[in-house]
């Protein structure tokens, strides 16, 4: 989406904008406002203000929207016992039935935190990526996650409070940003640099943190390790209550992201021409993926390869050049619904973290991202 202003003047009185102030154009390479032919968008004006809209990227959201909602009604209803879909509804719709209490209190805290972590994954992933110019780049290859997996494990190791595990996490997300920041700030956050600081960071933090494992007890060793897979066992509403706060906070900013991707692709020099500050939206940009990249993670773990997946699969179901914002949200929040859901039932009454099958997913991926880039190549 796009956002583009009118000149000032008088408007057509003619035209459906001059004696509305509102207009749409909506015919696939027909001619819009001013002559432009926009194929496959849509203008919106409202008084001044024109919003370019890809109706491709709508309807795919709309048909991902969908599918989550599907994805939700048959989480809540697959377990032990089971519950009918049409139960779940009457249910959610507040007509009461024998099953509230498991869809309510045993399942639906975990599936609406799987939604939100999922979605808040998507969004981090697509800021990151689109910074770095970098399909592979997500929080979990540029050290964020590393670095809150750090403090985690050491919280975990050291007898602190169940309670001040995720704060600690938090900040060690933060910490490994700063230093993420300080060694790629140069050249002006430079993509190459960005993320090639974020490797080293990763390596960096997961080297530490395997020293702290191995020197730990046996058993907070494990749980340490629980939590750097991933799971969203015994968590459910205090952790998606932080995460959906985190992005409802930063809804103007994200407000403001989703239109400043428009000019990631413009080197600097094409940028600043057309009166841009592409150091300046980069580090808004990049400041905002990582927060809400460690904020997620400090709630649910290490959850990796949703935030690498979910922005790239969005930018190839709509077609577009850069990860669509929404999609991608809404791809990450069906991908760990999905995956937490199998993780329940695959193997039950074993219960694997949802962090094994994102990898079982993010894997494949990684391939055939190589491949493909070897085929370009060649």
């Amino acid at each position: 989406m796009t956002t583009t202003r009118r000149p000032s003047g008088p408007a057509d009185p003619t035209s459906p904008a001059g004696s509305a102030g509102l207009s749409t154009v909506a015919a696939a390479g027909s001619p819009g406002a001013d002559g432009a032919r926009l194929s496959g968008r849509s203008l919106l004006r409202v008084g001044p203000v024109s919003l370019l809209i890809r109706r491709r990227a709508v309807l795919v959201a709309a048909v991902l929207t969908v599918l989550l909602l599907l994805a939700v009604v048959l989480s809540l209803s697959l377990g032990t016992p089971y519950v009918a879909p049409a139960d779940v509804l009457r249910a959610l719709s507040g007509a009461g039935t024998p099953y509230d209490l498991v869809v309510f209190d045993l399942r639906l805290p975990r599936v609406v935190l799987a939604a939100v972590a999922g979605a808040a994954f998507g969004v981090a992933g697509t800021l990151i990526q689109s910074v770095a110019r970098n399909p592979l780049a997500s929080p979990d290859v540029i050290g964020i996650t590393q670095g809150a997996g750090l403090a985690a494990t050491v919280a975990l190791t050291s007898g602190m409070a169940a309670v001040l595990v995720a704060p600690t996490a938090l900040v060690g997300g933060l910490l490994a940003a700063v230093l993420l920041f300080a060694l790629g700030a140069r050249h002006g956050l430079a993509a190459q640099r960005f993320v090639l600081a974020g490797v080293a960071v990763a390596f960096g933090f997961r080297a530490l943190t395997e020293v702290v494992m191995l020197t730990a007890d046996p058993i907070d060793g494990l749980r340490a390790q629980i939590w750097l897979i991933g799971t969203l066992a015994g968590k459910g509403w205090t952790e998606a209550a932080w995460i959906a706060g985190t992005l409802l906070v930063l809804l103007p900013v994200l407000a403001w992201a989703g239109w400043a991707l428009n000019s990631t692709a413009l080197d600097d020099d094409t940028a600043r021409g057309v009166g841009l500050r592409p150091v300046a939206r980069r580090i808004g940009l990049a400041g905002t993926g990582v927060l809400v990249a460690a904020m997620v993670t400090a709630q649910v773990g290490a959850v990796d390869f949703v935030a690498l997946v979910a922005p790239q699969v969005a930018r190839r179901l709509v077609r577009a050049e850069r990860p669509p914002l929404v999609c991608a949200a809404l791809l990450g929040a069906l991908l760990l619904v999905l995956a937490d859901l199998a993780g329940r039932r695959l193997f039950a009454p074993t219960q694997l973290p949802a962090g094994v099958l994102t990898a079982a997913i993010g894997g494949p991926y990684l391939i055939f991202l190589l491949l493909r880039g070897r085929r370009r190549s060649s």
